[in-house]
């Protein structure tokens, strides 16, 4: 660890993370937050990390480490006080996400009005891309961070925009800016590609987590190649720390059916029937395991696969954390999943998964991961016409497969952590050395 931040500047850095995920309720986004926060603590102990969040107790609750900053009421500073010892507010903060169950209604209408093949300018309500409010934090900010997510695509014209418009912002105040951990794409809309290109080129640092469609499109839009990393995600460091020494013996199991995840009854049934074999056939449990508690998206989807199986795991309860769900899935020996932070979870820890596809976005997602790996994890597409056997085959093969791959995957996951901590070197480096630099020129 550089020690540039401790014998370096004075002033205490503040560090601004937009991460796309204000409500606080998928496990996947978290867990990239969590890692996020404890790489930057433990690079600069005493910054102030501000997470911008719509629910400042349920943040503090999940990372104590982090400062909420509240992107409903302006997004300022706090007085700097500590989140730690809010215990009981933040176990109280859990109890409430857990007794709601919010839908997703301006996501649902603007994917909704994403999922046209090709949209013009007209198909976009202007109101979409208006300037979103930028928070009043990034002001004072010594560094403005875009850590990782699935956000800058057309599916999520909302978030991808006021993304841009933060780093927009920021470049125009003289701020370093990074983004990491990113899937960016697929990425079609006009307005969406023109703010864009006019955006990320003056990015200072661009981590991705896959190396098979961002860095092409990045370099349409402009970005230096000198400005772009392959690292992985981030949440790979995250499953990889929950591994657990022996192989487990469940098959995981998560479906999601949202409006940019569409999967017929017909297909549930399928997936249903298939799981609920192949587990008779292994003598292994099926394990429901969650993700989103948006509208009870992953819940709804997955609980009615169980019915009939023998042997069956509980859930997480909707107040669960991330870590719940992660050592959950370490007593799996394969997974099945159309959530992709549940595949990072479990080829991280070295267990093998099979993806389900049913869209672009979550063939770009899939192909992009299973390439960071190189092995273990095998994509279904759900409109298969022969779905039944390629998804029996593939439970399979991944079953017998396991214990060989477990290896060789977490090897994989290590290559990734490295990759993105040194990518987070650069970043520190836009405000180690400018800071040093500052001090030895007041000094002379």
């Amino acid at each position: 660890m550089s020690d540039f931040g401790t014998v370096c500047g004075t002033d205490q850095i503040r560090v601004l993370i937009e991460n796309g995920e204000y409500a606080l309720r998928n496990r996947g986004d978290i867990a990239m937050m969590a890692v996020t926060v404890r790489r930057l603590r433990e690079h600069w102990p005493d910054a102030r990390i501000g997470m911008l969040t719509d629910h400042p107790r349920v943040l503090r609750a999940l990372l104590p480490d982090a400062e909420p900053i509240c992107a409903e009421s302006g997004g300022q500073w706090g007085r700097g006080e500590s989140t730690r010892g809010a215990w009981a507010a933040g176990a109280a903060a859990l109890r409430w996400r857990a007794l709601t169950d919010p839908p997703k209604e301006r996501l649902r209408r603007l994917r909704a009005a994403a999922q046209q093949a090709v949209p013009t300018h007209d198909d976009i309500p202007a109101a979409d891309f208006d300037r979103p409010q930028v928070p009043a934090a990034v002001a004072a900010a010594s560094l403005v961070i875009a850590q990782g997510g699935g956000y800058l695509t057309d599916i999520d014209l909302h978030q991808a925009h006021r993304t841009l418009t933060l780093l927009e912002h920021a470049v125009a105040l003289g701020i370093p800016t990074a983004m990491i951990g990113q899937g960016i794409g697929p990425m079609r809309n006009p307005r969406l590609l023109e703010r864009a290109a006019a955006v990320l080129p003056d990015v200072d640092v661009i981590a991705l987590r896959e190396g098979r469609r961002g860095p092409g499109l990045l370099a349409d839009l402009g970005v230096s190649p000198e400005r772009i990393l392959v690292t992985g995600d981030d949440a790979v460091e995250f499953g990889h720390q929950l591994r657990r020494p022996d192989i487990g013996t469940d098959i995981g199991l998560s479906l999601r059916v949202a409006d940019y995840s569409k999967i017929s009854a017909q297909t549930q049934a399928v997936l249903g029937m298939v799981l609920r074999t192949c587990a008779r056939q292994f003598d292994a449990p099926l394990a429901p395991l969650i993700i989103s508690e948006y509208d009870s998206e992953d819940r709804r989807a997955t609980q009615p696969l169980l019915v009939g199986a023998p042997h069956t795991r509980r859930a997480v309860g909707r107040s669960g954390t991330p870590h719940d769900v992660a050592r959950q899935l370490a007593r799996c020996r394969i997974l099945v999943t159309s959530t992709y932070h549940l595949a990072v979870f479990a080829l991280s820890q070295g267990i093998p998964a099979i993806g389900l596809s049913s869209s672009q976005y979550y063939d770009d997602k899939f192909h992009g991961l299973a390439d960071m790996f190189g092995t273990g994890l095998r994509i279904v597409h759900l409109d298969a016409p022969e779905l039944e056997q390629q998804l029996a085959r593939a439970v399979q093969e991944q079953w017998t497969a396991a214990p060989n791959l477990r290896n060789p995957l977490q090897h994989r996951a290590t290559e990734q952590i490295a990759a993105g901590r040194t990518a987070l070197q650069r970043v520190f480096q836009l405000i180690d050395i400018g800071r040093c630099t500052d001090d030895l020129r007041h000094s002379r």
